[in-house]
C-alpha cells in the first residue's frame, strides 16, 4: 500500500475522532447535539472502515494467496475476533454497570436494606464483561 493512501486512512481516522466532538460542541445549546455527534462519528468511522476494506482486499494480489498467507490471514482474524469480542462485551458491561451503580447507590443511601438486591444486578451487568472473555478463550483455542 502506498504512502498516500495511508496518509489518507490516517486523516480519516482522525477526523472521525475530531468532528463528533465539534459537532458537540457547536450544538452545545440545542437539544439535538449527542444525535449530531453520534452519527457524524457512526458516519465517518464505517466510511473509513469500508474505504480501507476497498483499499485492502482489492486487485489479484489479494486473490492469488498462497496457503501459508491464507493460514496467517485466518489466524489474524481469529485475534481480531477475540479482541472484538471481549472489547465490545466490556464496553456494553461497563455501560450496564455505570446505569446499574448509580441506580443501586441512590437506592441504597434512601433504604440500606436492599443493599443484596442491588449487588446482584450490578453483578449481572459484570457478567456480560465474563461471557465476551469466555468466547475470547474459545476462538483462541481454536486457531
Amino acid at each position: 500500500m502506498n504512502f498516500t493512501v495511508k496518509i489518507l486512512l490516517t486523516i480519516a481516522l482522525i477526523l472521525s475522532i475530531a468532528v463528533p466532538f465539534g459537532a458537540f460542541a457547536a450544538g452545545e445549546k440545542t437539544k439535538g447535539r449527542y444525535k449530531t455527534a453520534l452519527a457524524a462519528n457512526a458516519f465517518l468511522f464505517f466510511g473509513t472502515m469500508l474505504f480501507a476494506v476497498c483499499v485492502f482486499f482489492n486487485g489479484p494480489a489479494f486473490a492469488a494467496e498462497t496457503a501459508s498467507q491464507a493460514t496467517q490471514t485466518s489466524a489474524g482474524l481469529g485475534y481480531l475476533a477475540a479482541a472484538l469480542s471481549t472489547g465490545l462485551s466490556c464496553i456494553g458491561g461497563g455501560l450496564a454497570v455505570s446505569a446499574a451503580a448509580s441506580a443501586a447507590l441512590g437506592a441504597i443511601s434512601e433504604d440500606s436494606s436492599i443493599l443484596g438486591k442491588s449487588l446482584i444486578f450490578v453483578g449481572l451487568a459484570e457478567g456480560v464483561c465474563l461471557y465476551g472473555l469466555i468466547i475470547s478463550f474459545m476462538i483462541i483455542g481454536k486457531l
